[in-house]
C-alpha cells in the first residue's frame, strides 16, 4: 500500500511544481514595451504680416499754387497771367510755401539806394504777423518805386524766425508781364519777393532785406 501511495503522489508534486514554475519564468521576463507612436512634424507658426504704415497726414501748413495766385489777385487787383507765371515758376524751384508776406515798399538809387517795407506775414497754422524790412540795394536801378509786394516764404519754423538778415540776388532776376521776382536766404529760410508796381528793379541788384518787429530807418 505504502508504495503506490508514494508513487501517485510523486507526479502531482511534480505536475505542482511545473505549474507553479511557469508563473515565476513569467514575471522574470520583462514586459515588451509598447509600439512607439510615430513623432507628428511640427507646423511652423502662421506668418503674421506687418501692418501697413498709415498714409502720411498732407501738408495742411503749406499754401497751394492756387491760394498764393488767388490771394495774390486779390492783393494787386485785378487777374493777372504774369503773377501766375511768377507763382508757377517759384513752386516749381522751390515748392510750396509755408507763409506769405503782403507788404508795400518804397526805395531806389542810381547806383546804391535803400529799400523800405512793411506788411503783414500770413500762416496757416501760427496765426499772422505784423513785420517791416529793410536793406540797401547796389547796381543798376531804375529809379525810385514804390511797389506792392508779395513775398513767398519757405522753411519758417516759427513766424519770429522771419526777423533775420537775408542775403541774395535783390531785384528782378526773373519778371514776366509787369512781375519781378528775387530770391533770398537765411538759415535755410528762403523768402521769394515778387514784385509789381512803379520802377521794378531792372539788372542784379545785389543787397540783403533785413525784417525788422517794428519799423527803423536803419538798413543794417
Amino acid at each position: 500500500m505504502n508504495c503506490v501511495q508514494f508513487t501517485l503522489i510523486v507526479p502531482v508534486v511534480l505536475g505542482v511544481a511545473c505549474v507553479g514554475a511557469v508563473p515565476a519564468r513569467a514575471q522574470a521576463s520583462s514586459p515588451a514595451p509598447p509600439p512607439a507612436e510615430a513623432a507628428v512634424p511640427q507646423q511652423p507658426p502662421p506668418v503674421i504680416p506687418a501692418p501697413a504704415l498709415p498714409p502720411q497726414p498732407p501738408a495742411t501748413n503749406r499754401f497751394s499754387p492756387d491760394e498764393v495766385i488767388e490771394a495774390g489777385h486779390h492783393f494787386f487787383g485785378g487777374v493777372s497771367r504774369g503773377l501766375a507765371t511768377i507763382v508757377e515758376k517759384a513752386v516749381s524751384k522751390w515748392g510750396q510755401p509755408n507763409g506769405y508776406i503782403l507788404g508795400e515798399e518804397a526805395g531806389g538809387a542810381f547806383v546804391g539806394g535803400l529799400r523800405y517795407g512793411d506788411g503783414t506775414l500770413y500762416t496757416k497754422n501760427a496765426g499772422d504777423l505784423r513785420v517791416y524790412w529793410q536793406g540797401p540795394t547796389l547796381g543798376l536801378d531804375a529809379g525810385a518805386d514804390g511797389a506792392r509786394t508779395m513775398m513767398l516764404v519757405y522753411n519758417l519754423p516759427r513766424t519770429d524766425a522771419i526777423f533775420e538778415r537775408f542775403g541774395g540776388i535783390e531785384g528782378s532776376a526773373y519778371f514776366v508781364g509787369g512781375f519781378g521776382m528775387t530770391a533770398l536766404a537765411a538759415n535755410d529760410i528762403v523768402v521769394v519777393p515778387i514784385r509789381s508796381g512803379v520802377g521794378l528793379r531792372l539788372g542784379a541788384n545785389l543787397g540783403y532785406l533785413k525784417f525788422t518787429a517794428r519799423p527803423t530807418w536803419n538798413p543794417f
